[in-house]
């Protein structure tokens, strides 16, 4: 069942954040994970967001993304993450 890790980003510091950015997705290959989608939010066509931007990435099934989340290519650069953003992740199965 495919698994997509998806992260809200209310971005602190836009220059780490692109540092980040790309060393989040030199990690992704080695797990079975492709970048769906990166990008700034647009019109609001219902509903009220808090979030500046959205990254969303596909895995072949959730222990693929567990194993990659929990890798130690991944977690090395969390501090980064944290400088550079403030992000709520969720993941999410397909089929439901």
């Amino acid at each position: 069942m495919t698994a997509f890790f998806v992260a809200t980003v209310k971005v602190k510091n836009p220059e780490k954040f692109q540092e980040y950015a790309q060393k989040a997705g030199e990690t992704f290959a080695p797990h079975g994970g492709e970048l769906v989608l990166r990008g700034k939010a647009g019109d609001v066509l219902a509903g009220q967001i808090d979030h500046q931007a959205v990254g969303i990435v596909r895995f072949p099934d959730q222990s693929a993304l567990s194993a990659w989340f929990n890798s130690d290519a991944y977690q090395k650069i969390i501090p980064l993450r944290d400088e550079a953003a403030d992000m709520t992740i969720v993941t999410y199965s397909v089929p439901v």
